[in-house]
C-alpha cells in the first residue's frame, strides 16, 4: 500500500498567512484515507501582507518580480518546516496566492513561481492548478470540491468560510460548487480600519445591531442573481463591496453585526434551496468557523433539520492546505482532480504543473 507524504500550501484572500500541512494519504478499498500529521500557519509580516493584497495594482513587470520573490520565499518557508519537524517528503504541493481572478476574461493568477519554490525547497513542486481549467473553458474555481466528494463526503454540504463563502455538494450524482458570497473579506476588512486583523470570535459583531441600508445593498449585489458555475476574487470585492462598506458612517461593531448577518442569510438560502432530505449535515471550516458568533447566526437562520458541524480546530484551519496536497496526490496518480460539473470547464482534468529543483 502505497503511502504519499506531501506538505500542502495554501494562502488564502482573507491574508491571514501561510497554512502548511504535512499529509499522509492512501488507499484503503479503493477508498482515500488522510492524515495531517504536522501543521503550521506563518502570519505575513505588513510588508508582505501590503505587496499581496495591493499586487491586483502593480505593472506586468513588478507583478513578475513579486511572483519570482514570493515563490523563494515559499520554498525557504517550507523547507524550514521540513528540517524542523524532520519530515520525509515525496512533494510539496503550492496553491500560491490569488493576485488576479477574472474567468470572464479567460485568466486567474496564483502569485509563487513553482520553479523558484522548487529551487529554494529542494524538493519537487506541484502547483498551479487552476490555469488548465481556464484553458477548458472553466472558472478555475472553486478546486476543494475535490476533496469534498473524496475525503468528505459522509457530510450532505461543505461550506468553506474563508476570504470568500463557498459550497459543495452531491446533487444527482454530480458534484455541483460555487462561491456563495462573502466571508472574511469583508470582515477582515471592516476591523483592518481599527487596526485590529479579525474580529475574535465575533465578540465585536456580537454586540453590535443590523443597520437597513447596507443589508438591503449587499443583500441586492447582483453577483448574488448569477446562476453558478461561478466564483469571484478581490476584484470584485473591491468594485462592488468596498464602496458599500465606506459610505456606510457607523460603528465598527454595527458594520461587523451587519455583515455577518449577510454572510450568514446568503448561505442559509443556497442550502435550503438544495437541501432534498431531513436531518442533513453541514460540515464547515475556514477561518470562518472559528467565528463563535457566526456559526450561532448561521444556526439561526438555517432550518432546524440541518445540523451545523464544526470540525476539530487542525481541520478548520488546514483543509484546504489539505485538500490541494491531496489534488497533487491525484496529479501525480493521473486521476481527475478538477471537475467540470464545479467550473463549467469543457471537461474534468488532472490539472497541476510539476517542477523540479534545479
Amino acid at each position: 500500500m502505497k503511502v504519499y507524504k506531501v506538505v500542502g500550501m495554501m494562502s488564502g484572500t482573507s491574508l491571514d498567512g501561510l497554512d502548511l500541512a504535512y499529509c499522509h494519504f492512501w488507499k484503503k478499498k479503493d477508498h482515500w484515507q488522510f492524515e495531517i500529521k504536522a501543521s503550521e500557519s506563518i502570519s505575513y509580516a505588513p510588508k508582505m501582507q501590503g505587496d499581496l493584497r495591493d499586487a491586483i495594482h502593480l505593472s506586468a513587470e513588478k507583478l513578475l518580480q513579486l511572483h519570482n520573490e514570493y515563490g523563494t520565499w515559499l520554498g525557504e518557508r517550507a523547507k524550514e518546516f521540513i528540517q524542523e519537524q524532520n519530515l520525509e517528503v515525496d512533494f510539496i504541493a503550492s496553491h500560491g496566492h490569488t493576485s488576479h481572478h477574472r474567468p470572464e476574461l479567460g485568466l486567474t493568477f496564483q502569485l509563487g513561481s513553482g520553479q523558484h519554490l522548487a529551487n529554494a525547497s529542494e524538493h519537487k513542486i506541484i502547483c498551479d492548478f487552476r490555469s488548465n481549467d481556464l484553458a477548458l473553458g472553466g472558472q478555475g474555481a472553486p478546486l476543494v470540491p475535490i476533496g469534498d466528494r473524496l475525503l468528505f463526503n459522509e457530510y450532505d454540504f461543505c461550506l468553506n468560510l474563508g476570504g470568500i463563502s463557498n459550497i459543495s455538494f452531491e446533487l444527482k450524482g454530480r458534484r455541483i460548487a460555487y462561491d456563495i458570497g462573502l466571508a472574511n473579506m469583508i470582515l477582515n476588512y471592516i476591523t483592518r480600519k481599527i487596526d485590529l486583523d479579525y474580529d475574535e470570535n465575533g465578540t465585536l459583531a456580537r454586540s453590535g445591531t443590523i443597520i437597513p441600508t447596507m443589508l438591503k445593498k449587499l443583500n441586492e449585489l447582483s453577483y448574488y442573481l448569477l446562476p453558478h458555475p461561478k466564483s469571484i476574487g478581490y476584484e470584485w470585492f473591491l468594485e462592488e463591496v468596498v464602496p458599500i462598506v465606506d459610505e456606510t458612517k457607523d460603528s465598527t461593531e454595527n458594520l461587523l453585526h451587519t455583515a455577518v448577518h449577510h454572510i450568514c442569510e446568503k448561505i442559509a438560502q443556497q442550502v435550503a434551496l438544495n437541501a432534498n432530505k431531513t436531518n442533513q449535515k453541514l460540515f464547515v471550516t475556514g477561518g470562518g468557523a472559528l467565528n463563535t458568533f457566526l456559526i450561532e447566526t448561521l444556526e439561526q437562520k438555517l432550518d432546524s433539520k440541518i445540523e451545523v458541524v464544526v470540525p476539530e480546530k487542525i481541520l478548520i484551519e488546514f483543509k484546504e492546505a489539505l485538500v490541494f496536497a491531496f489534488m497533487g496526490v491525484l496529479r501525480s496518480e493521473r486521476e481527475i482532480n478538477v471537475l467540470k460539473t464545479v467550473t463549467g470547464a469543457q471537461r474534468d482534468s488532472s490539472s497541476g504543473v510539476i517542477f523540479l529543483p534545479n
